[in-house]
C-alpha cells in the first residue's frame, strides 16, 4: 500500500526499506503540513505491516474496517485527544490479535495531547507489547511532546509538485471539477485537494471562500455578510473559511488566474482574513469578527 502514496519517495522508500528488513521501530511519527498525506501515508503503513501478503485484508485496513488497526482522533472543535481514549487503546492492544501477526495504532494529530492523554501513551510507549506497532501523525514534530517524540523514529512528508497533484486527482478523480486549479491553490496538497472534491461540507466551504473573495473585489459588504453568517456557529469550519480564502490570495499572488479576484487585492484581501481567523483562533466572538471583517473587505 505505500507504493500508492504520491511523491516523498525518499520517504516512502526509507519506510519500506525498514519494514521489510524488520528494522521498523515500535514508535513512528509521520509529520507534515494539513493535506500532505500523513493520514494516508499512515493506513497504507499499517496496511502492509499487517498484511503484507493479504491485499483484501490490506484494503480493509484503508477503509477503517479492521479489527487489528485501532485509529484514535481527537474529539470536538478543538480536535484535543483526551485521556479516555488512551485507556481504552490499552486494553485493546493486550488482546490477542485475530487475524494478522501483530496490531497497529494510528492517533490522528499526535500535537492534540493533553498532559494526561500524554503521559498515559507515553507509559505505553515506553514498554509496549509485542507486535504493536504504533503510528503517530502531527503536522509539526516540533509540535509534539518532547517525551513522546524521542520514543519515535519520525519521517518527514511535504506537497508534491502542483503537475503531481493534478495528475494525481485527474486519475483518480476522473469526474472531479477544478483539478488543475485545486492543484494550483492548495500547492500540491493532495490531501486538501481530495477533500474539496469529495466531501460536500468541504467543497461547500471551497466555493464559498470563492464567492467571499469576489464580494471583497466588488466592495460588497451586504453579501459578504450574508455569506459569514452561514458559518458564523461553526468555528472550525469558519477558520477553514478563512484559511481557504488566504490560499486563494496566495495563489492570486503567485500569478494564478483566479476570476473571482484581482492581484492589486490579493494581498490585503489575505491579510484581513489571516487577522479575522487568529481571533477566532483566540476565541473572539465570530459574529463581531465577521461584521468588522465584512465592513473591512468591502472598503479595500
Amino acid at each position: 500500500m505505500l507504493d500508492c502514496i504520491a511523491g516523498n519517495a525518499l520517504t516512502v522508500q526509507a519506510l519500506q526499506a525498514a519494514l521489510h528488513a524488520g528494522r521498523l521501530s515500535h514508535s513512528v511519527l509521520l509529520y507534515g503540513e494539513k493535506g500532505t498525506g500523513t493520514g494516508f501515508a499512515a493506513r497504507c503503513l499499517a496496511a502492509d505491516y499487517l498484511y503484507p501478503n493479504s491485499p483484501m485484508e490490506a484494503n480493509k485496513v484503508m477503509t477503517g474496517q479492521s479489527e487489528e488497526c485501532i485509529e484514535v482522533a481527537g474529539e470536538g472543535a478543538s480536535g484535543e485527544i483526551r485521556i479516555d481514549s488512551i485507556r481504552q487503546i490499552r486494553k485493546e492492544i493486550f488482546s490477542t490479535a485475530l487475524t494478522a501477526a501483530g496490531r497497529v495504532v494510528i492517533v490522528y494529530d499526535t500535537q492534540n495531547f493533553n498532559g494526561f492523554s500524554a503521559n498515559a501513551l507515553l507509559k505505553v510507549l515506553e514498554e509496549p507489547p509485542e507486535g504493536v506497532l504504533f503510528i503517530l501523525t502531527a503536522s509539526n514534530a516540533a509540535a509534539v511532546l518532547p517525551t513522546i517524540r524521542s520514543r519515535c523514529v519520525s519521517f518527514s512528508f511535504g506537497a508534491v509538485s502542483v503537475e503531481e497533484c493534478a495528475s494525481y486527482l485527474r486519475k483518480h478523480r476522473p469526474t472531479g471539477r477544478g483539478q488543475e486549479f485545486l492543484s494550483q491553490v492548495f500547492g500540491g496538497k493532495i490531501g486538501t485537494a481530495l477533500e474539496c472534491i469529495d466531501d460536500p461540507q468541504r467543497k461547500g466551504i471551497f466555493d464559498d471562500a470563492l464567492r467571499l473573495a469576489q464580494c471583497a473585489e466588488k466592495g460588497n459588504a451586504y453579501d459578504a455578510m450574508l455569506l459569514l453568517n452561514r458559518w458564523e456557529k461553526d468555528k472550525p469550519a469558519a477558520k477553514q473559511l478563512l484559511e481557504d480564502v488566504q490560499a486563494v490570495s496566495a495563489a492570486c499572488m503567485r500569478g494564478i488566474p483566479v476570476q473571482e479576484l484581482s492581484a492589486s487585492k490579493a494581498a490585503p484581501i489575505g491579510k484581513l482574513c489571516q487577522q479575522a481567523r487568529q481571533q477566532l483562533m483566540a476565541n473572539a466572538n465570530a459574529k463581531l469578527v465577521f461584521c468588522y471583517l465584512a465592513a473591512q473587505l468591502a472598503n479595500l
